[in-house]
């Protein structure tokens, strides 16, 4: 039985409020502060995924020198509790902990409780006293009656009881000396007892906060981003014109992605693709009558965004590469880009969701210098029900043939409270959808998409590319930032294509995938990639004659095995990364994250750990350079504890890359960079 306390009634009639003081929440006769993880005191929901070890933490203390404990309390989508017994991990400071994780998704919720612990302030007083012989027979009569106590109060079982009142007895065994009877009272078969189940006074619980448990797709997974309409599009040989891809050439390449090993398929807008304001080649405002467009401008005669591009196929067609997608493994992305190409038909039929300017004209997108003719972006603040209800709308239609993930573009100029509606709304019919923002803005919007819903987020990892700033950018990543924003790092996307990559060669291209694919759960790639396409459009960080604008045949079966270039590609690369990820679990997590010490600044050490369900760890380090133009040797310096590993052990050091075992300690020297492999990934296995 549980003993509750309750508070005395306070002396002060008035509310504190109507006292001009605030109104602040009781703290409680075992106070519980610092409860983590606690998105903004509880307002949005931690976030977990099944599986993934959480660490719950809060400060718990009392006054005076009574023995003080804590215990965390999960509540699961049933209704059902756990009680976790917490840990003090720093005697003094009062910080307890404990870890534990979530064995189905849904909405969880957890609480600490903090409680006196009489038996672990009998155990500690008693054993001095019985030493100095003070108050002897009253300290152990004292110790019987709490283990009655014990033995009546709580739900034991019939073994358990007779531990206790067993040791009651020999408590009060005057026949024998002090020492022996106090050893009754402190002995291991008793302690474990009451460590399963614990004698609580004044049990003093936290405000309860929410636990959101989602799929582990939420948290992990490898993407690929296509461009469908490029997957199979080739000129006519008799014409020269260009034939559009379609959904079933864009089949043919699934396959290729599969054996790579990636878990996603994205998307780019599959919509048709509006006339008036059409763009041309490389942005520019000439398009010609054969020029496709950019698909984000979205919608016209042919329809909008519940519409194929008929030069795609249609829903049959779709449908069709959705299942190949899923019978390879695959999970299909779509993009979700909220804005209208000037002939959509949401244009004409409502005016009122968009933005008018004073000269009768619909305002069409712009983020200076860039401008988007072609494009009109909604206005919410006119008619957000309708707006809200026919995106809902054009949502599900996707969700009922079968995409499970959307890659939202540019949320961040749409309103937050929008999207917390949407995806809520959607989340209580489909709670396996997943949200990724792309959302390249502010840290307080990107961290407040991710609170309101959105399970992943594009991040700034581009353009972090010395190791000193990926170190402190991953830290805050896996720290506390983790408790409700995923990061997806992307090397390069269709819109980016930093200096670092066009001019760092093969070297930059091989160790910013593998940084990106052991950095964070959730990485991707944009098509191309494993071809090392790194040739700008001046002036600008994207590629020069980008495939937003335009058809692009890689002529893939040149690059795959037997092919005149099968060298030039990366994919076998990318597969290594690949199986590399799926058989090490250590790298499924973010807040497993620890960095090691080098002495070259431009090298990066770092390491995850995963106890398996077996009881033993999956650990694995990756030491890389972050200069893609020159060969490095430094020595690094291993956190063996953070391994578990003792000081001085020698480990097989499995160089996962190029299959190669080496004998590590803690001090190792390495050799890294463009004349031999730019990354170490390498699995920790006791010799």
């Amino acid at each position: 039985m549980t003993l509750q306390h309750r508070l005395p009634p306070r002396a002060t009639t008035l509310p504190a409020a109507e006292r001009g003081q605030p109104a602040d929440r009781p703290v409680g006769r075992i106070p519980v502060t610092g409860v983590r993880p606690a998105v903004d005191a509880g307002d949005f929901p931690a976030r977990s995924v099944v599986r993934e070890d959480i660490t719950f933490s809060a400060t718990v203390f009392r006054e005076g020198h009574d023995a003080v404990s804590a215990t965390l309390v999960v509540t699961g989508p049933d209704g059902h509790r756990e009680h976790v017994p917490m840990t003090c991990v720093n005697p003094g400071l009062d910080l307890w902990t404990a870890q534990t994780s979530a064995d189905r998704p849904g909405r969880w919720s957890f609480r600490v409780e903090g409680w006196s612990d009489p038996y672990g302030t009998w155990s500690h007083d008693v054993a001095i006293k019985v030493a100095a012989d003070v108050d002897t027979e009253l300290m152990l009569e004292e110790g019987a009656r709490l283990l009655e106590r014990a033995a009546t109060e709580l739900r034991l079982d019939h073994d358990a009881r007779d531990v206790l009142v067993d040791a009651a007895r020999g408590l009060r065994d005057s026949a024998q000396p002090p020492q022996q009877r106090l050893a009754a009272g402190l002995s291991d078969d008793v302690r474990c007892v009451l460590d399963h189940q614990p004698l609580r006074e004044l049990v003093s619980p936290s405000p309860t906060y929410p636990w959101l448990v989602e799929r582990e797709r939420a948290l992990t997974g490898a993407w690929y981003e296509i461009f469908p309409r490029s997957e199979g599009a080739h000129r006519d040989p008799e014409t020269g014109d260009w034939v559009s891809g379609t959904f079933r050439t864009a089949m043919r390449r699934l396959p290729a992605i599969a054996q790579m090993g990636f878990d996603v398929v994205y998307l780019t807008p599959v919509h048709p693709i509006g006339e008036v304001n059409r763009k041309g080649p490389n942005n520019t405002l000439d398009a010609g009558p054969k020029d496709p467009g950019s698909p984000y401008a979205i919608g016209s005669k042919d329809g909008g965004h519940d519409a194929l591009h008929p030069d795609l196929g249609d829903w049959d067609d779709f449908d069709a590469f959705v299942a190949e997608s899923e019978r390879l493994g695959l999970e299909v992305a779509l993009d979700l880009a909220l804005q209208c190409a000037p002939d959509h038909p949401w244009v004409s039929e409502h005016p009122e969701w968009f933005t008018t300017r004073a000269d009768g004209s619909i305002a069409y997108a712009e983020n200076p210098p860039k401008k988007y003719q072609d494009i009109y972006p909604l206005n919410f603040d006119n008619d957000p029900e309708g707006i809200y209800a026919e995106v809902r709308r054009v949502v599900q239609v996707w969700i009922d043939h079968g995409v499970k993930i959307f890659r939202v573009d540019n949320p961040h100029t749409k309103p937050v409270e929008f999207w917390q509606w949407l995806i809520s709304d959607v989340a209580a019919s489909h709670p396996e959808v997943i949200w990724l923002a792309e959302a390249f803005t502010k840290p307080a919007m990107m961290h407040t998409l991710a609170k309101v819903g959105f399970q992943q987020s594009y991040t700034y990892y581009a353009w972090r590319n010395e190791a000193e700033e990926l170190q402190e950018y991953c830290e805050d990543l896996a720290g506390d930032t983790a408790a409700y924003m995923r990061p997806s790092f992307w090397p390069t996307t269709h819109d980016i294509l930093t200096p670092y990559m066009q001019f760092g060669g093969p070297t930059a291209w091989r160790l910013r995938a593998a940084l990106a694919a052991t950095l964070v759960p959730t990485y991707g790639i944009y098509a191309g990639y494993e071809l090392m396409e790194n040739v700008a459009r001046p002036g600008a960080e994207e590629q020069i004659d980008n495939e937003k604008y335009e058809y692009k045949d890689r002529h893939w079966p040149d690059f795959e095995p037997g092919g005149p270039r099968y060298d030039e590609s990366l994919a076998p690369y990318l597969t290594t990364l690949n199986r590399i990820r799926r058989e090490h679990p250590a790298l499924h997590w973010l807040r497993n994250l620890h960095f090691h010490t080098i002495d070259d600044d431009a090298m990066l050490a770092f390491s995850k750990r995963r106890t398996l369900a077996d009881g033993t760890d999956d650990v694995v380090i990756v030491i890389a350079t972050t200069d893609p133009h020159s060969t490095r040797d430094s020595w690094v310096h291993l956190d063996m504890e953070a391994l578990g590993l003792e000081p001085g052990e020698r480990f097989t050091a499995h160089d996962l890359i190029t299959d190669t075992p080496w004998q590590w300690g803690e001090h190792n020297w390495v050799r890294l960079g463009r004349d031999s492999e730019p990354v170490h990934i390498v699995h920790v296995r006791r010799s």
